[in-house]
């Protein structure tokens, strides 16, 4: 009996029935099937965010048929087939059915194929060659993918060391899909095989690299995946400046505790030592974007040095001046670092405070020094800084007067 889907509501949601209709009015019936990652969620019951469509269809009719039914389509990856359809404001990746014609470790050259048997073979692994019909109708060409994807395994399509030699970049993959779907001890011919080719990886861009590692860093549990790369010396090659494997451990603790998110930047963070140019190198090499480079430097600067125990009035003061994102993430990251968690409820107290804490607007300006007497020019700001010291000392009193007189008084000091 061939197996199916329960129905889905990603399935059946009107944009997709949408697009799926604009592509059999071109192509027929199955013409295009759901694959890879969308179709193994399903089938182990995750949520699925993102839909990937295969399809007969060669790129150029893949527009062809979006325009003739209203729909916005963009070539996004067209040299590699494919395009991606827009209805209802949700993004759709359509791809051509593809066959390798020639791998050098970074790119493929491709071949546009009829052949569903073809597209699959040229997939890295098993779990991630599943497709499955508008009907829900499940399909495994390679005759794994089905039981790897209900069991947690991740097993190369074909010969391992053959897919990795493809293109090296399978290799992260292998633990990026190890961190999010594997369970189990992991394939051990997949795993000597990215072991074995680890170098390759050196060939690979940084900003490929950068996206499997924050994509692997984002799963809930990557810990025992990051544990066999470092055992099979792919961290070491990918992230030579890991330093400190024992804080990464613990942070997934810390956050799961703090009831946060799978933070990848700042997992990735807790690898390095407490220091901004180190930060901003990595950030550099991996081709991040500034606003992560500049994350990255806040959460690893070593001063001011945080504790458990501070106050709340000098918990006040620290998110004010650094900013609530950056507190959060050195709390998190010094949290992290001490091995023994018994401040955990210490640390708990310090994000709520930081998170129920509306940041107040200091209320002087430039204006209101130069009208207290100081004229134009740097003395402006420096007063404005020594009232705003003040103030904060104070922890934030809503006191305008109170202000005024300090303004005053700093004022006066110029003057003595």
């Amino acid at each position: 009996m061939t197996e199916a889907l329960a129905p889905q509501p990603w399935m059946t949601a009107a944009s997709t029935r949408r697009v799926l209709a604009a592509l059999e009015a071109a192509g027929g019936a199955d013409c295009a099937r759901f694959v890879g990652g969308c179709v193994s969620n399903a089938i182990i019951g995750r949520p699925v965010d993102d839909i990937d469509i295969a399809t007969t269809l060669e790129p150029k009719a893949v527009m062809e048929a979006l325009r003739a039914a209203s729909l916005n389509g963009h070539p996004t990856g067209i040299e590699h087939g494919t395009i991606t359809a827009v209805a209802q404001g949700k993004p759709f990746e359509i791809t051509t059915l593809r066959r390798d014609v020639e791998t050098d470790g970074r790119r493929a050259v491709v071949a546009f194929t009829t052949d569903w048997s073809e597209d699959a073979a040229r997939r890295d692994f098993r779990l991630n060659a599943l497709y499955a019909g508008a009907d829900g109708r499940l399909y495994d060409p390679t005759g794994g993918g089905l039981e790897d994807a209900r069991a947690g395994r991740i097993v190369f399509v074909g010969e391992p060391q053959m897919r990795i030699r493809e293109d090296a970049l399978r290799i992260l993959r292998f633990f990026r899909f190890l961190a999010w779907y594997g369970r189990g001890d992991p394939d051990p011919a997949g795993l000597a095989a990215c072991a074995a080719l680890r170098d390759l990886t050196l060939s690979l861009s940084a900003e490929r690299v950068s996206a499997e590692l924050l994509k692997l860093l984002g799963a809930e549990d990557p810990r025992p995946a990051v544990r066999l790369m470092e055992e099979a010396d792919v961290l070491a090659l990918i992230l030579p400046e890991a330093a400190d494997l024992a804080r990464f451990l613990r942070i997934v603790d810390a956050e799961a505790a703090a009831l946060l998110a799978p933070d990848a930047l700042l997992r990735l963070a807790a690898f390095l030592p407490d220091d901004p140019e180190v930060g901003e190198a990595v950030a550099q090499r991996l081709r991040l974007s500034n606003a992560q480079r500049d994350r990255l430097a806040e959460a690893l600067k070593p001063e001011p040095r945080l504790v458990s125990g501070i106050s709340p009035k000098e918990t006040r003061a620290l998110v004010y001046r650094m900013g609530l994102r950056a507190f959060k993430d050195r709390v998190v990251l010094t949290w992290a670092a001490h091995e023994h968690q018994a401040a955990a409820v210490q640390w708990l107290a310090l994000l709520a405070l930081a998170d129920n804490w509306e940041r107040p607007q200091f209320p002087l300006s430039g204006t209101d020094v130069v009208a207290a007497g100081v004229p134009k020019g740097p003395l402006v700001g420096k007063v404005l800084r020594d009232v705003e010291t003040w103030w904060i000392d104070s922890d934030f009193p809503d006191d305008k007067l109170a202000l005024v007189e300090r303004l005053k008084a700093a004022v006066q000091g110029l003057a003595s």
